[in-house]
Parts: structure tokens; C-alpha cells; sequence
């Protein structure tokens, strides 16, 4: 992790050339396929998106994962029932490219947001840029930082879960796998559940490589039915890490109380 320390100093808040890395990050997000990544997230409830960091990118943010500093806290999954492994919440301010890549992928999401809101007849919605949200959770007591780095070693798991932390909850999220499968971890595939009165629970196991992301659906989503519309509740988690370590970042658009 020492040969990326320079590398890293540049994606931490503060650094002298946050300019260079929103531009960067904006041009790769703007690049994406939004119209497919809807489509997938309203068929299937999760969507990938290939390539949204760089390998160096990658490695750098998972060097920073020791630095105490920049974390508010820390969380041993196997003391609390949720799973085995570890993470970390991020402090604000957060690391630029986390930042960036925050508030950009919430521009393209919110309507889609806004859409299943609708379809679901649940009378929130979402303001179209990333600040107006979060001064929204902040103005209800949801003022802790939710962006988190995940740690897992060999028979390290996360159970299904959902990440709400209060009232005020953007329907979708995303997680960017930094570790590189086949030579850094085996295992450790990202899967999800859709639980609905109308059928048996159903699994989707989503394949990722390194720097890609998968955008997926926090708690429930619209499902079109014979009569209206019927709303699925999605679960997900992280499957047994067979070898070596995983390292993942989540990018969860609301905060905690």
C-alpha cells in the first residue's frame, strides 16, 4: 500500500487538485449509459457500471483504509449479528472522489428516484441536486456521514441487509468493488433478494471487477403487475470470501442520525 501513498493524498478531502478529479469523474459518470442503468434497476433492481474508477484509483482508496482519521467510526460485523469482515464510516469532509462521485451519480438517479416514488404512490420527492437531500437529513438530525470502505478476509461474509438510518431515505445506493477478483479475492460475489407477496423470494448474483460499481435498490421498488403496480423489498449482501481480501466502498446518499 506504500507505493500508492502520493496517488492516495489526492483522492483525500483537501486535496490541491480536486478540480482534475471532478472533471475526470464527471466526464466518466456523464459517459454512462443512463437510460440502460434504468431500465436494469426497474427490470432487475440492480444495474452495473463498468469502469467507474481506475485501478490506481482503486488501490489508492484502499490504502486509506488505516488511516483512523479520516473515519467517524468503525464496525466488526461479527460483534452485532451482521455478518463477518469489518468497515468503516468516512468523516466529512469526505475524500474528493467520494464527494464527486456522490453528488454527480445522484443527479442521474433522483428522477428515477422521483419515478418509482410515483408509480409507488409515496408522495416524497427528491430535489435535483445532491446538497439540497442532504441539507433535507440534516434539518431532520440526520447529520452522520454514511459513505463507508468495507474489509473482508477469507470467510468473511455480510448478511442481507438494507441501509435506511432514518426517516429521510434515497431509494438507491451504490457499492464499487476496488479489489481485484481472481488475484486479490476470491469469492465474495454481491447478491441480492427480492421479496414480494406475489411470488418466492428471488436471488440475483451480480459479477463485478475491479472499479466497476453496482447500483441497486436500498429497500423497496416498483414492480409492474396486472393491476398497478406491486412493490418488491430488496435485500443484499455479500457472499463468503473464499481467499485473500475484498475491498469495497459504498456510496449511500443519505445520512444517519
Amino acid at each position: 500500500m506504500t507505493a500508492f501513498t502520493a496517488k492516495a493524498g489526492h483522492l483525500m478531502a483537501g486535496s490541491k487538485t480536486p478540480s482534475v478529479a471532478s472533471s475526470e469523474i464527471k466526464q466518466r459518470v456523464a459517459d454512462m449509459d443512463w437510460m440502460t442503468v434504468g431500465r436494469s434497476l426497474s427490470e432487475c433492481g440492480n444495474a452495473v457500471l463498468s469502469n467507474v474508477l481506475k485501478p490506481d484509483e482503486c488501490q489508492a482508496l484502499a490504502a486509506l483504509y488505516p488511516i483512523d482519521a479520516l473515519y467517524r467510526s468503525r464496525v466488526v460485523m461479527s460483534r452485532h449479528g451482521f455478518g463477518r469482515g469489518e468497515y468503516k464510516y468516512f468523516n466529512y469532509p469526505l475524500p474528493a472522489i467520494i464527494e464527486n462521485l456522490r453528488a454527480m451519480t445522484y443527479t442521474y438517479l433522483a428522477p428515477i428516484a422521483n419515478e418509482w416514488n410515483e408509480m409507488m404512490h409515496i408522495d416524497v420527492r427528491y430535489p435535483d441536486k445532491h446538497m439540497d437531500f442532504i441539507q433535507r437529513c440534516h434539518n431532520a438530525g440526520q447529520t452522520r456521514s454514511t459513505p463507508l470502505i468495507l474489509k473482508y478476509g477469507a470467510d468473511d461474509y455480510n448478511c442481507l441487509h438494507q441501509d435506511l438510518y432514518g426517516e429521510h431515505v434515497f431509494p438507491i445506493q451504490i457499492a464499487i468493488l476496488l479489489s481485484q477478483p481472481g488475484k486479490d479475492f476470491s469469492g465474495g460475489e454481491f447478491v441480492m433478494i427480492e421479496q414480494s407477496a406475489a411470488q418466492s423470494p428471488r436471488a440475483d448474483v451480480v459479477p463485478l471487477e475491479q472499479g466497476d460499481a453496482v447500483v441497486f435498490t436500498v429497500n423497496n421498488r416498483p414492480v409492474r403487475a396486472k393491476r398497478g403496480n406491486r412493490r418488491a423489498t430488496m435485500r443484499h449482501g455479500v457472499s463468503r470470501v473464499l481467499t485473500g481480501q475484498r475491498y469495497t466502498i459504498g456510496i449511500i446518499f443519505h445520512d444517519a442520525r
